[in-house]
């Protein structure tokens, strides 16, 4: 496509630009009416989400919508400009009333376009600067914004050859004064929300086809710095560095791409790599996407050698709080939003961050993101690793007692279906865990192997069986409560229990892994559980735990209106015990049932809440050690087996004693 057709491919879309509520409006009967029937937007409004325009001011084209937020007038889109198609560029007025002079008597002519186009490519150098200059003095103001983005747009889409240093000179002064700090705000108010998104991958194409001529280049802008080198060919290491102020104070933060000389040793001599930077895209895209994100550093985006696979970037922090985690993030070209999946942090403290990215055709801008959460807590971390380990300390005793005493405390049927619950709880507990360990070995900076896959299936599966064997023993309270136990025979109560407890887990983990790992999709980058970003392979272990938690706490509620009922009407006295009664049934019920992993709810609402993180890392690491408690050391029954045991190994004890003593006792017989 020729330079001289973008031209007339902007003036065609300005017409898109241009907000619909200009030519209508919602009067307060929610009905759509000629604008200028309604056109007054000062003042209070009526109704919510109400609509209305207004024409915007002398000198400039286009409409203001605005839109009735609490009974006041709220502007929601804005397309005023003063810059159009031919005016954008020097010395265009006389064509221009020609061309419209001619549009209005309805004059036929068909070579007019080519004519006008001819003209412009005689009046435009190949450097492009005959815009910078008007676009430099018009006003920052949301219609010329989006202007200048399309007409961005249009040259890197319409440029097919090499792009020179001096055509790169001019669109960076176009996009430079776009990416102004003082017309951030300006961007929420643009109708097409993916302006910015534009913006960024026009400006990535056009430097893609930039030639260096074998030498580098730097173009500095204040708002955006282009740089490009030669590698070299003694595959020495190679970064490059920028430093640019981030608003309208003189401070200013760095960033750095580097290239290490390992990673140099695959690209063919003499390859050329390009960087650049924007110090104000970030807070751009988050105000024009409203994005719940902040971008904590410079945007760099990277045009490499199909060769190089990864990069390591520093970034210098904006903001320096250290209550804030940060995450290294990839801008996802397809999808317009940030992306872990696309970097990994390697090093961070209070001043900078360190990551390595894989660029690819998705991904070719990075930064750092600061995330809306406050920074894991080295409490947090020393608790989920103690309650690990006294859990699993807990379980294998509370195992070895219900061998111990299986016999004396299984002789009922009632009994027997509660204790099979109650060990499979504490096994498939104490296999999730030991997994859930080997799991965090498995994780780090390492590609996915078949060992990060099998870690994650297993504390998956056996996570989700310790859920369905608790939805199990729920499901055999309410049978209690609701039918008779003898109703059924204790094989088929037995076989309903184990298809509960382990059927429909391995059934829910095995399509989790078939259906995901096939697209790479199955695991986190670098860590060994559910992926969520891509996948959302982690609905699968959420969505069934919280339904049985649910149910669980409905069964909770059920045994506790049983227990009130059976102390209606009695004493005081009576009423005190059953109030202990129905404490003691929540406090044993409460861990069995997994109803500890409710927290989790509270925790998702309120993320930021360190108090909500202790007490539901307190609740689920130390499980092990309340089932212990309260399902096997509070048991009476278990109790008492546990004090026969121990008075049988007494008596067997002392009955040895005495043997051994009246052996010891016994006269030995002399020879004769």
């Amino acid at each position: 496509m020729e330079l001289s057709s973008i031209f007339w491919l902007l003036e065609a879309k300005l017409e898109l630009l241009v907000d619909p509520s200009g030519l209508w409006a919602t009067n307060k009967s929610k009905e759509k009416v000629p604008k200028r029937l309604y056109d007054a937007c000062d003042g209070f409004c009526v109704e919510d989400n109400a609509r209305c325009s207004q024409r915007c001011p002398p000198g400039t084209e286009g409409n203001m919508g605005f839109a009735c937020r609490t009974k006041t007038w709220r502007k929601i889109t804005d397309t005023c400009r003063t810059l159009n198609a031919f005016n954008i560029f020097e010395e265009r007025e006389s064509y221009t009333v020609q061309h419209f002079g001619a549009s209005a008597k309805g004059e036929e002519d068909t070579g007019q376009d080519e004519t006008i186009a001819e003209k412009l490519m005689q009046k435009c150098p190949a450097d492009l600067s005959c815009a910078t200059r008007n676009i430099q003095h018009s006003p920052q103001i949301p219609g010329n914004i989006a202007v200048i983005v399309q007409l961005l747009h249009n040259i890197s889409t319409a440029l097919m050859a090499k792009v020179d240093e001096a055509k790169m000179q001019s669109y960076s002064t176009m996009a430079n004064h776009i990416l102004d700090s003082k017309s951030i705000s300006n961007w929420t108010f643009i109708p097409d929300r993916n302006s910015s998104c534009i913006l960024l991958h026009s400006v990535n194409s056009f430097a893609r086809r930039l030639s260096l001529n074998k030498r580098p280049v730097d173009i500095a802008r204040t708002f955006i710095h282009t740089m490009g080198a030669i590698l070299p060919e003694n595959r020495a290491g190679r970064n490059l560095s920028f430093s640019m102020r981030v608003n309208d104070t003189s401070r200013k933060v760095t960033g750095t791409v580097l290239i290490s000389k390992d990673d140099l040793q695959r690209v063919p001599s003499s390859s050329q790599v390009i960087s650049i930077a924007f110090p104000t895209l970030g807070a751009i895209l988050e105000a024009s996407l409203l994005e719940n994100v902040t971008v904590n550093g410079l945007v760099l985006s990277v045009i490499l050698p199909k060769e190089l696979k990864r990069i390591s970037l520093i970034f210098e922090k904006i903001s320096h709080s250290e209550e804030r985690k940060t995450q290294c993030v990839g801008w996802h070209s397809l999808e317009s939003r940030w992306d872990q999946q696309a970097c990994e942090r390697i090093q961070e403290n209070s001043q900078q961050v360190i990551c390595k990215c894989w660029p690819n055709k998705l991904f070719t801008s990075f930064s750092i993101l600061m995330s809306p959460h406050a920074l894991e807590s080295p409490v947090l971390i020393y608790i989920t690793y103690i309650g690990l380990g006294v859990s699993i300390c807990s379980l294998v005793i509370c195992l070895t007692i219900e061998a111990l005493v299986w016999t004396q405390v299984t002789k009922t049927e009632i009994s027997y279906l509660r204790h099979v619950c109650i060990a499979n709880i504490a096994a498939t507990l104490l296999m999730a865990d030991v997994w859930f360990i080997v799991a965090s070995f498995l994780s780090g900076p390492v590609e996915h192997h078949s060992g990060c896959v099998a870690a994650t299936f297993f504390v998956h599966f056996f996570y989700l069986s310790v859920f369905f064997w608790m939805l199990a023993k729920a499901l055999l309270i309410l049978y209690g409560i609701l039918i008779v136990f003898h109703t059924l025979p204790k094989s088929v109560l037995v076989a309903s229990l184990f298809s509960v407890g382990y059927g429909c887990p391995l059934v829910i983990a095995g399509i989790t892994v078939a259906v995901t790992e096939p697209g790479n999709g199955y695991l986190r980058l670098h860590v060994c559980w559910l992926n969520w970003d891509l996948t959302k392979a982690l609905l699968a272990f959420v969505v069934p735990a919280l339904a049985i938690v649910v149910v669980n706490l409905v069964t909770v509620t059920l045994v506790i209106l049983k227990t009130q009922r059976v102390a209606a009407g009695s004493s005081m006295f009576q009423e005190v015990r059953a109030i202990v009664r129905i404490s003691k049934n929540i406090a044993i019920l409460t861990p069995l049932l997994g109803l500890t992993w409710g927290f989790g709810i509270a925790v998702a609402v309120d993320g930021s809440s360190l108090a909500f993180h202790v007490i539901f890392s307190l609740l689920n690491a130390f499980q092990g050690f309340f089932i212990l408690v309260f399902g096997t050391i509070l048991d009476p029954k278990i109790r008492a087996a546990i004090k026969g045991r121990v008075a049988s190994l007494k008596w067997t004890s002392r009955i040895s004693e005495s043997l051994s003593s009246e052996c010891t006792c016994q006269p030995t017989k002399g020879p004769s």
